[in-house]
């Protein structure tokens, strides 16, 4: 009963969202062209909103752990596991007020509807992972940039998505590279669970009703000199939320 609820809803489903994308495409260039960077962002904001609401009709429920506000005036690096693409939708809705950007690939900035826009106009920085000193001046500047703005940055030290659910190795070098150039930021990691289960192992048919839960665990700042022990300390943290 469950597979044929869901050869039904899954098409309605990927109809809504690439719908949303497509329409708030549209108000990004409005919002950024006719009035500027702020308003560009709360339009991004709104569409993380509507395509986390969207996924009502799979029956998807949220939950918050221990969530709390941070002030505005430091730059914070919001550090998270990463199971799927529905990451990100809560993150930024939940982070909108800190303006949160992203590092992505520079394959993500072409051919999507509102997010190639987004990843291009928005601040975050893309880059080209087969050039690695490359990629490391341009993430120094976006950090610069991130400093000076008391923004958001959102990494996911894995690098890719984990299909398994099982928190891959943490890569050091970028988040390394953002500390240096702001090490006054709140760090805060966040551990994120089950939004794997929703992509059905990449099957074209999603999983309906799965319960995901996104955990804020203890803020801190990080130190250069022990970056590789203290990342390892927040992947543990959130191996013992995520794999429990």
């Amino acid at each position: 009963m469950k597979k044929l609820l869901s050869i039904i809803i899954t098409p309605i489903f990927y109809l809504i969202f690439l719908l949303i994308l497509v329409v708030f495409h549209i108000v990004q260039v409005v919002a950024l062209n006719l009035f500027g960077h702020n308003v560009h962002d709360k339009s991004v904001a709104l569409l993380n909103l509507f395509l986390m609401r969207s996924q009502v009709i799979l029956g998807t429920k949220f939950k918050f752990n221990n969530f709390k506000s941070f002030p505005t005036n430091k730059p914070i690096i919001i550090i998270a596991n990463h199971q799927s693409m529905w990451d990100i939708p809560p993150i930024v809705w939940r982070y909108r007020k800190h303006h949160p950007k992203f590092i992505a690939k520079k394959e993500l900035t072409k051919g999507i509807p509102s997010i190639s826009y987004n990843l291009k106009h928005g601040g975050s920085v893309c880059i080209d992972r087969k050039n690695a000193e490359e990629s490391i001046q341009k993430i120094k500047v976006f950090a610069q940039f991130m400093g000076e703005k008391k923004y958001a940055v959102c990494v996911f030290p894995e690098g890719t998505r984990s299909k398994d659910r099982k928190v891959k190795p943490f890569k050091i070098g970028g988040l390394a590279t953002i500390i240096k150039e702001i090490p006054n930021a709140v760090v805060i990691p966040i551990a994120i669970k089950d939004t794997g289960k929703i992509d059905n192992t990449g099957s074209f048919l999603l999983n309906l009703g799965v319960k995901v839960t996104y955990t804020q665990l203890p803020e801190r700042q990080l130190s250069i000199d022990n970056i590789e022990q203290e990342l390892n300390q927040i992947r543990s943290e959130i191996i013992e939320v995520v794999e429990d």
